[in-house]
């Protein structure tokens, strides 16, 4: 069973009893508001849109029913995660981090970028993404490796993973690879002592994926859905997202 379809196992009650109350598709994040007994919740992804520009073209929308997503039903909304459409598959993974119930109790205050750092120090890093303390890990780590679908400058092509991966000590996998749907194809990739981390604002903070070979999980709760909305939908970057917990689940 893919990590996907454990996760969507996972939220099924929540996303059968939960009402949508509100889609937001931002320029840098998506937030999906749901409500489950009452109360409000809200969870985040990133917005990927694949670079293309058929939206001026008529061609296939990215996302089918525009302005109707809140007529369809919390389960379909999590669907959406296995759609082909990256700004779908947006909107399924925020649904998905509004519906899981966080194990609190096992979660740590702590950054993610000081776990990477400590693990990867004298040692080769990889990592999958674009993460503001990459050079941070350059300075301790005695080899870095950064993988990109768009490499920018001393960044390595995505399709290397399979030659660096096995080779590092030290993982860092972006949560946009279950939104694109390359995370189970990385985690076969990377070596079975390596110490591995997956995060980002669209990780699902769910033990689920210790099962998997990830060793940390490092996400983001929303505790304000009502600010965050409002920031997110005036073009927020994370950094400016507010009503929001960074926590990482180690295993």
């Amino acid at each position: 069973m893919s990590v996907l379809e454990t996760l969507l196992n996972q939220v099924a009650e929540n996303a059968a009893a939960a009402r949508p109350l509100q889609v937001c598709i931002g320029v840098y994040w998506s937030l999906v508001l749901v409500e489950i007994d009452g109360k409000c919740r809200a969870g985040i992804s990133s917005t990927l849109h694949g670079g293309t520009d058929e939206h001026h073209h008529g061609k296939r929308s990215p996302v089918a029913d525009a302005g109707h997503l809140t007529e369809r039903s919390v389960t379909e909304l999590v669907a959406l995660t296995q759609s082909d459409s990256l700004l779908e598959a947006s909107v399924g993974f925020a649904t998905l981090n509004a519906l899981l119930d966080v194990p609190l109790d096992r979660c740590r205050e702590v950054n993610a970028e000081e776990l990477i750092v400590e693990q990867g120090a004298g040692k080769k890093v990889a990592i999958i993404g674009h993460f503001p303390f990459t050079p941070h890990v350059r300075e301790v780590a005695s080899e870095t490796w950064v993988l990109e679908l768009s490499p920018r400058e001393g960044d390595l092509p995505a399709e290397r993973a399979s030659d660096l991966l096995p080779r590092a000590d030290v993982i860092g996998l972006t949560g946009t690879s279950l939104l694109n749907h390359t995370f189970d194809d990385l985690i076969t990739c990377c070596a079975p002592n390596a110490y591995t981390l997956i995060l980002g604002g669209t990780t699902p903070l769910s033990t689920a994926f210790f099962d998997y070979g990830i060793d940390a999980v490092a996400g983001t709760r929303i505790v304000d859905p009502e600010a965050a909305a409002r920031s997110i939908s005036q073009g927020a970057t994370f950094k400016q997202i507010q009503g929001k917990q960074l926590l990482m689940l180690v295993r």
